[in-house]
């Protein structure tokens, strides 16, 4: 759970051009991830989750800057 907390804290310290940088890096990561798993199945697919609600959260914070500016 404090892994999530600490995830949370270190996005909010981000700029609005990391957030970006990191929203694109974690969308082509989950489209590896759906072809790695449709080639074969992955050990852990919970993966694709995760990455998909942390990639939520970027995006949340992202919005929260620009509304904050």
């Amino acid at each position: 759970m404090s892994n999530r907390n600490e995830f949370v804290n270190s996005l909010k310290t981000m700029s609005e051009q990391d957030l970006k940088a990191r929203i694109t890096e974690d969308e082509l990561r989950i489209k590896k991830l759906k072809f790695a798993h449709a080639v074969s199945p992955l050990e852990n697919p919970m993966t694709i989750r995760d990455v998909r609600k942390d990639l939520a959260r970027t995006k949340t914070e992202l919005r929260k800057k620009q509304l904050m500016s």
